[in-house]
């Protein structure tokens, strides 16, 4: 995931090199992208079909046959900043059972029609962005009415925590509490009840990586959330 542009609309910060290591490897997929799938599903309205996907922020297109697998699409639109995007998630993308497009581009400034989409998946991708209102507007915008948002995201807790500051590059000045997150969703036009909010506290996403809980330690009750998932319908 790549910025080039400068303006504020446009500007996405660039991930660095252990960044995209990381994004290629099983702890990632096992345990950041299935984990939040898995999560998300149980979440979901049931019956609905979701014939056309939207993955913002696709980087590597791992998920592309986790989305296949899990909802039948009939097409997925892969998108992301980078220029690059054909080499690093053309092989991904090619190998998906569903069909997938891939498109560079701006999640705060979209190409598509009102009401294109049935479903868009956001997973560990906001907190790079910078203009993330008008990219909230987007989605809502090119969503169809019933249309799905399925929302993963890292809390400023997390995002702002030792271990992420020096590994990972962010805009560090935008990132958000699970709250306001959950704010933002609902002020952007969403129905998200309580109900459609999971926090999960996961062991990476915590400053002890779940030590504390593997030595027999209870979570702690009273903690600002590392992490936000939410499923938000278009009325």
């Amino acid at each position: 995931m790549t910025m080039h542009a400068t303006s504020a609309v446009d500007a996405f910060v660039e991930e660095t090199g252990f960044g995209n290591w990381f994004l290629r490897t099983m702890t990632w997929k096992v345990h950041v992208l299935n984990r939040a799938l898995n999560d998300l599903q149980t979440l979901l309205p049931p019956g609905a079909r979701y014939d056309r996907v939207l993955d913002v922020g696709c980087g590597f297109g791992h998920s592309f046959a986790e989305l296949s697998k899990r909802f039948s699409p009939q097409l997925i639109v892969g998108m992301d900043m980078d220029p690059g995007l054909q080499q690093r998630a053309g092989a991904e993308a090619r190998a998906c059972p569903s069909p997938v497009e891939l498109h560079a581009g701006n999640a705060s400034r979209m190409q598509w029609p009102d009401k294109h989409f049935d479903m868009i998946f956001c997973h560990q991708t906001f907190h790079h962005i910078v203009a993330q209102e008008e990219a909230m507007a987007e989605f809502f915008r090119v969503l169809k009415p019933g249309g799905v948002l399925l929302f993963a995201e890292s809390t400023r807790k997390y995002i702002h925590s030792l271990p992420i500051r020096v590994l990972f590059r962010h805009p560090m000045d935008v990132q958000r509490t699970a709250p306001e997150y959950v704010a933002m969703v609902r002020q952007a036009g969403f129905d998200l009840p309580d109900s459609r909010v999971s926090l999960p506290y996961l062991w990476w996403s915590r400053p002890d990586l779940g030590f504390l809980e593997w030595i027999g330690k209870p979570l702690p009750v009273e903690r600002e959330e590392t992490l936000v998932n939410a499923v938000a319908v278009k009325p």
